[in-house]
């Protein structure tokens, strides 16, 4: 019997090939208060392997569609998730919910479905940005051209792909969606945190026309997740640096597409005052538990004269509850804020706290906690603090001197730049470790539909194949 029964819970199964399958082992999905809101199938190992083994049996059907209905239908799922009634649930309600579990602020969720709605609307444009210039148009087919050839087909890598989906940020679900658009069988393991989003998402993409079996939802726990992942021919996996490594690991059949910590860094190499606000955003926006939040901070002149700044902007959010529509900061259970303040202050050993230093979890007093801001100083950027990542608005500040060229920003998603010389910038896009170099007249967090999260999705699904016919 599950271990919420009798309670009116939603009812959130795995979503087949042919159609629900409610396991008989369930989870209950818990807010940060610890109030259980869901009972979640968790689908077991066979029935997993033997989903994904008949997805990879034939095409999906959508790949057959021409582009244009394609985007039709991505288009009618963005409404239908934006403005539906999906399992009964109404979208205030599943921002309520979403906020609830995940602890991000009500506005934050509303915002993260407002963004899955928009990359839906406009995937099938977007992946065309990255088709190669060389290669024939979508839905062009090389037989089509004549024996004159050579031509050369963007063709997919494979015909399934696996997501194993992250609870950090509801808008991680915007990032796989353009693997419909490019013809692609999708199936999703959400996070347990939030299978919300993914739950709504996909049904939304079945209310608009797409088959059970080119979108699925398939629940399960960790020890089962793997054959999800190595049952796609191609496979998309969030999670920390320890999640990557095990499925990154020599032997694995799948290809992986890692998403992980983004350890995003600014640099200021003139007066800091001017973007004092920007970073702050780039620091505390989408409640700071994005990959796309910034990090660290590097400062050419007055690093410490920064870092009070910064921590007197950080400490004007307030603690409330994640359904308050004033709420800036995430939420998480009592337990867990504690450990992460342990966590925090272990981990700051050589630095000197500006904000936080005497604790970042804010007793709601409701078994759940608010995570206020955190800002340390370092003494220089080669003390290892630059890379520590956490769920919660925490920024690292360090000098900098040009000296240092670009090697403190390394292994970054982002980095934003304010900088004078175009050097510095050439240097940027020189330095493989470093994603994207944004201007900080936008915070980090800024991804508008057909900008490259960690390059495109399609340079990773779809490969260039040359077509000569015998003339």
């Amino acid at each position: 019997m599950s271990p919420a029964a009798g309670a009116d819970l939603h009812l959130i199964d795995a979503l087949g090939g042919a159609g629900r399958y409610r396991a008989n082992r369930r989870e209950v999905v818990r807010d940060v208060t610890g109030t259980p809101v869901a009972e979640l199938t968790l689908a077991p190992a066979l029935y997993i392997a033997r989903t994904m083994d008949k997805l990879r049996s034939a095409p999906a059907t959508a790949a057959a569609w021409p582009p244009e209905l394609r985007a039709e239908r991505l288009r009618s799922a963005a409404r239908h998730f934006a403005d539906g009634v999906l399992a009964g649930i109404a979208p205030d309600e599943h921002h309520r919910l979403v906020a609830g579990t995940t602890g991000v602020p009500v506005a934050v969720a509303r915002a993260a479905a407002a963004t899955i709605a928009d990359v839906a609307a406009h995937a099938q444009d977007c992946v065309e940005l990255a088709r190669p210039a060389g290669a024939l148009p979508s839905g062009a087919r090389a037989g089509e051209t004549g024996p004159a050839g050579p031509v050369v087909v963007w063709r997919r890598r494979g015909r399934v792909f696996s997501v194993q989906a992250s609870g950090n940020h509801p808008a991680v679900h915007s990032l796989w969606l353009e693997s419909l658009a490019l013809g692609y069988r999708v199936a999703v393991r959400p996070s347990r945190r939030d299978p919300f989003t993914a739950y709504r998402l996909v049904l939304a993409l079945r209310a608009a026309g797409f088959p059970d079996d080119d979108v699925l939802l398939l629940p399960c726990d960790h020890a089962t997740a793997g054959e999800l992942v190595h049952g796609g021919d191609l496979a998309m996996v969030f999670g920390g640096d320890e999640v990557l490594a095990r499925y990154g690991a020599s032997g694995n059949r799948t290809p992986i597409l890692p998403q992980g910590p983004g350890r995003v860094k600014v640099l200021i190499t003139g007066d800091w005052e001017p973007h004092l606000e920007v970073v702050a955003e780039s620091v505390a926006g989408l409640g700071g538990v994005s990959c796309l939040n910034t990090t660290a901070v590097l400062v050419e002149h007055d690093a410490p004269g920064f870092a009070r700044a910064l921590a007197e902007r950080l400490a004007q959010a307030k603690p409330l509850p994640p359904e308050d529509e004033a709420a800036e900061l995430p939420c998480t259970s009592l337990a867990e804020a504690r450990a992460l303040d342990a966590f925090l202050r272990a981990s700051a050993t050589g630095a000197t706290p500006v904000l936080g230093g005497d604790g970042i979890a804010h007793d709601l007093g409701d078994g759940s906690a608010a995570l206020r801001p955190a800002v340390h100083l370092l003494a220089d950027p080669g003390s290892g603090h630059l890379d520590i990542e956490l769920p919660f608005p925490c920024a690292w500040v360090a000098p900098w001197s040009a000296s240092l060229g670009v090697a403190p920003l390394r292994h970054s998603l982002v980095v934003g730049l304010a900088a004078k010389s175009d050097a510095m910038v050439d240097d940027l896009v020189a330095e493989p470790s470093v994603r994207n170099i944004y201007g900080l007249d936008r915070p980090t967090w800024w991804l508008p539909p057909g900008v490259p999260h960690d390059g495109f999705l399609a340079e990773f699904l779809m490969r260039s194949t040359a077509v000569a016919r015998s003339r």
